[in-house]
């Protein structure tokens, strides 16, 4: 029995230590021991890498929603959500805002953002530019302006999200405005 269960740590370790299987719809990049981070990311696959000195760390390429919500559960730091965001306007009204922010991983630099930011992406950077943009923007407007231009609102902040985000590694695809409503404090 003691054998078989050191053999099965042999085949895992070492045997699949070989191997990094990507997912579809996701990235690796590698962590090499001598050279840092590698410049390059394996797509979609199964991928040759040198156990115990290569690490590979996965992660998900695909459009990712953080919603800005009533419930939203802040226990996990890196959950995508957050709570409803508290603003004022050009005129002085005090609102309260609900939405998503549609982003991703830019693939093409998901080397950098490991190395610079982590994988706490969510926590260093989706949360905190997403509470200071909304507010900002919604800060320059008219109540008026912001019930009845929002298509154009909502540009206007996915511009300002990917100023921020593309020395960070992230792209961001949209911003949905679902409720603007005014605080009652």
């Amino acid at each position: 029995m003691f054998d078989r269960l050191v053999v099965s740590f042999f085949v895992d370790e070492v045997v699949g230590g070989f191997f990094i299987s990507v997912p579809p719809g996701h990235i690796a990049c590698v962590y090499d021991r001598g050279r840092g981070v590698l410049p390059h990311i394996w797509g979609p696959g199964l991928h040759l890498k040198i156990p115990f000195w290569q690490v590979a760390k996965l992660f998900n390429a695909q459009i990712l929603e953080y919603t800005i919500i009533d419930n939203a559960d802040l226990s996990n730091k890196e959950a995508l959500g957050d709570r409803p965001i508290h603003a004022t306007t050009k005129d002085g009204i005090s609102l309260i805002i609900t939405g998503s922010i549609l982003f991703k991983i830019d693939k093409n630099n998901a080397p950098e953002l490991w190395e610079s930011i982590g994988e706490n992406f969510v926590s260093k950077v989706v949360r905190p530019v997403s509470r200071s943009k909304i507010a900002s923007v919604v800060s320059t407007l008219s109540l008026e302006r912001l019930q009845n231009d929002r298509p154009l609102i909502e540009k206007q902040l996915k511009e300002e999200f990917n100023t921020e985000f593309q020395n960070k590694g992230l792209i961001c695809e949209g911003v949905l405005l679902s409720e603007i409503q005014k605080s009652s404090s």
